[in-house]
């Protein structure tokens, strides 16, 4: 059938019989009267009835008063008759009562009918119980009211990602984060962390982000590491979007329950930190022995050297004495040989995956005690996550440790008031940059290169004064793949820079 035309409207009116008009109306399952312009009742139609109770004999002549249950705030009928008198349609939600004493929450809409000189003859009321509804209505409110009271009131933190990676629900735990953290979505700072290529894996496959109590440590510039402990799961969200009524498939969301667990990782941080510091005292202490006679060995390779020099020149003058000089010579160097068995060997670590903060920071706890005595104030800026590196942690330690040690050294000097330690770790493009900066006296230009030489020191110099062990940190950074740099510091000391790349090759 075609569509009715605004000039066929009339046309089609006049065929209607005014019966239909009524039957229609009367057979309407919405309660529909019309009352005169003081309310009272001249026609209710059938469903009217089954709402309220009374048969048409009863209600019509009798005014929309006596339906109501007289607790109405009066505020709200007032409002209704000045828009009703305004010749305006008025909606809203009245508390009537049935005729046999029960309760409902009718939902009226009611709309003045004006004739052809403008005055309000009748009124034309349309209303439905709603009581149903509105229990459903308030026990979802309910229900969700103390939901977000348990999810509030939990000591875990839970976040709720939509397919896109945006925060659509959360708890005050995880608020407590945002502010603790600095940061926008600590969410996102944990994924990042975890399993960095989240984003693409929540679009396409997001049971691959399922997991159980996977630990993340989050670092601050200022204040401690924080260890958050989390598990994930995925959960059907369905649109409240009208096209997606229909449609029973619904849209995956990701649960992210999130726990602190610094103060149990930070006791046992306590007790690995005094096993490691007693490690680190003794391969320092080994280091500096097995440095020691290296240094002793390459001393005593000159003289002998020299030695084997006039053997050659006194084999021709004097072959008797060029003989025991030999002999000499030969003994010496069977005991120099000797010495170099003694020497302790540097230990044998395996390669693992390593947290470069979780290194500086262990560096840092084990060099607190001589940074307090120095009076050196540290300014730890850390990444808030840095992806691993595959590494030997004891190395890395004693590398940073041993630029660390040499900044003491540089700003404890008798009279230098600038005492300042920056220590910073970034991500930069492919390569993870750690960043040892002093506030001392610095190192001449000349020397930058000559200090990674093997028993180099600047001990006793000119002032200027880098300290030893560079070399050893060099080999360190070379077995790595990194690269170590001696730069100026903001402040005019001495700037130590490290570089290693992400995925392992040598830079």
């Amino acid at each position: 059938m075609s569509a009715v035309t605004r000039a066929q409207a009339p046309f089609i009116e006049q065929m209607l019989p005014p019966e239909v008009y009524r039957q229609a109306v009367d057979q309407a399952d919405l309660a529909i009267s019309i009352t005169d312009a003081k309310a009272n009742i001249l026609f209710a139609n059938d469903a009217f009835t089954r709402v309220t109770g009374y048969s048409k004999e009863e209600i019509v002549g009798k005014n929309e008063s006596m339906l109501s249950n007289h607790t109405t705030p009066t505020d709200l009928y007032k409002v209704m008759w000045s828009d009703l008198s305004a010749q305006k349609p008025w909606s809203g939600k009245l508390l009537n009562r049935r005729k046999d004493g029960e309760l409902y929450l009718a939902e009226l809409s009611i709309s003045p009918v004006v004739d052809a000189t403008g005055k309000t003859t009748h009124f034309l009321g349309m209303h439905r119980n709603i009581t149903e509804l509105h229990r459903l209505e308030r026990v979802v409110a309910n229900q969700k009211h103390l939901i977000e009271s348990v999810v509030d009131a939990a000591p875990v933190a839970f976040a709720l990602l939509d397919p896109t990676g945006r925060v659509i629900l959360d708890n005050q735990e995880y608020k407590k984060l945002v502010t603790d953290l600095r940061v926008k979505e600590p969410a996102h700072v944990v994924l990042d962390s975890l399993m960095p290529a989240w984003r693409e894996a929540l679009a396409e496959n997001p049971q691959q982000l399922v997991v159980s109590n996977r630990e993340a440590r989050v670092d601050r510039a200022a204040g401690r590491a924080r260890w958050l402990s989390m598990t994930s799961s995925v959960i059907d969200m369905h649109s409240d979007c009208a096209d997606s009524y229909f449609c029973a498939a619904g849209q995956p969301g990701l649960l992210l329950v999130i726990a602190d667990v610094s103060n149990l990782r930070e006791e046992q941080e306590r007790a690995r930190a005094s096993a490691l510091q007693a490690v680190l005292a003794e391969e320092e202490r080994t280091a500096a022995i097995r440095e020691g006679l290296s240094a002793a060995i390459f001393r005593l390779e000159e003289p002998m050297n020299v030695m084997s020099s006039a053997i050659s020149v006194l084999q021709r003058r004097d072959p008797a004495s060029a003989a025991m000089l030999q002999q000499a010579l030969s003994g010496s160097r069977e005991h120099m040989e000797s010495l170099r068995q003694v020497i302790p060997q540097s230990p044998q670590e395996i390669v693992v995956s390593v947290n470069m903060n979780e290194i500086l920071r262990d560096v840092l706890e084990v060099s607190t005690p001589r940074l307090l005595a120095a009076g050196i104030i540290v300014d730890w800026q850390p990444a808030a996550t840095l992806p691993a590196i595959l590494g030997r942690p004891l190395q890395l330690r004693m590398l940073f440790k041993a630029l660390v040690d040499n900044a003491i050294e540089a700003m404890n000097i008798k009279g230098w008031k600038r005492r300042e330690l920056s220590l910073t770790s970034a991500l930069n493009g492919d390569c993870i940059v750690v960043s040892v900066l002093d506030s001392g006296p610095g190192i001449p230009q000349d020397w930058r290169y000559k200090a990674f030489e093997p028993f180099f020191t600047a001990k006793g110099g000119s002032g200027k004064h880098i300290g030893t062990g560079l070399s050893r940190a060099q080999q360190v950074v070379a077995d790595h793949g990194g690269i170590i740099d001696l730069d100026e510091s903001p402040s005019g000391g001495c700037a130590a820079i490290v570089e290693f790349r992400v995925d392992g090759d040598p830079i």
